[in-house]
């Protein structure tokens, strides 16, 4: 039986260099909390552009983005970025 992919040494090495340059979430734009617990809702994450569940590859770095746990999360495993909200201020 194998184990999970992203317990191995080949998804760590993606994170860690994804953690090192550092980027803001690509979701929001905003500044993310790289020393952060990982379990704040502002802490890194790894996130894949074409989400897994959808056929994107785990380990292609072209598919990784620098995310907010609360983005990563909100966004699922849609393709596309949610629009943004309108402003009520018309």
């Amino acid at each position: 039986m194998a184990g999970n992919p992203r317990n191995g040494r080949p998804y760590r090495r993606l994170v860690d260099a994804q953690r090192a340059l550092g980027l803001p979430c690509w979701l929001c734009g905003h500044n993310i909390g790289y020393n952060l617990d990982p379990r704040h809702p502002l802490s890194f994450t790894l996130d894949h552009l074409v989400p897994l569940s959808r056929g994107g590859s785990l380990l292609d770095p072209a598919n990784a983005r620098s995310a907010h746990r609360r983005c990563n999360s909100a966004r699922g495993n849609r393709t596309a970025r949610a629009p943004a909200r309108a402003s009520r201020k018309w």
